[in-house]
């Protein structure tokens, strides 16, 4: 590594958010990003849900129950925290920070009440994604292809689907997911532009002045 690659090194980690309607697509294009990222993680949340199929403790979320949940709220250990259908959801503080403070990417898979506590909580760390599908049609047969809820479930989801992307001007970057490959490329070129950003390469002052100065 070239010493000019070791100053690049010296930055803040960013703080990615991708939300949606259920069945847009944005698990699978987080999944890839991950993937492409060996040095970025996905930030866990914890949940009062009950897992789903093939779901891990501690990987997937932090299963507890509404009591526990209620503690961690109480002695302010989430950055951000909301109630979905009827479970609580919340991001704890301690490893986003940490993982920040190390230069490394944090993902975050939440929603827009989510979203809106972490832009009051941390905005200067903060991307802000949501992602579209093409159209009401092709939202419905995602979820029912997932073949992981009722049609109940379903139905809720949907009904919910128009509030949600009603809040997609909060957002610094909409990506209409219609093909996974397109939305994809979208996604890392929003990623590298903003580890690009001046503001979060801390080592530039100190390279401009040795610049000034003939170094």
């Amino acid at each position: 590594m070239s010493q000019l690659d070791e100053l690049k090194a010296q930055r803040r980690g960013l703080m990615i958010v991708l939300s949606s309607p259920s069945g847009a697509g944005k698990t699978t294009l987080t999944r890839k990003l991950l993937a492409e990222n060996p040095d970025m993680t996905m930030s866990v949340s914890a949940t009062t849900r009950h897992p789903r199929r093939g779901e891990k403790d501690g990987v997937d979320y932090y299963f507890v129950s509404k009591e526990k949940f209620s503690e961690l709220e109480t002695e302010d250990e989430f950055l951000e925290h909301a109630r979905v259908f009827d479970n609580f959801y919340g991001t704890p503080r301690a490893p986003v920070e940490e993982a920040l403070q190390e230069g490394r990417d944090v993902v975050f898979d939440i929603d827009w009440q989510g979203a809106q506590q972490l832009t009051q909580a941390a905005a200067e760390d903060l991307v802000r994604i949501f992602i579209l599908p093409p159209n009401m049609r092709e939202l419905e047969k995602r979820l029912r292809t997932r073949a992981q809820d009722s049609d109940e479930t379903i139905a809720k989801r949907m009904s919910k689907s128009e509030a949600e992307i009603s809040h997609w001007l909060e957002y610094d970057y909409v990506i209409v997911n219609e093909d996974i490959d397109t939305a994809m490329e979208e996604l890392r070129t929003i990623v590298n532009a903003e580890r690009l950003r001046r503001k979060r390469q801390p080592w530039l002052g100190g390279f401009v002045k040795s610049l000034i100065s003939g170094g």
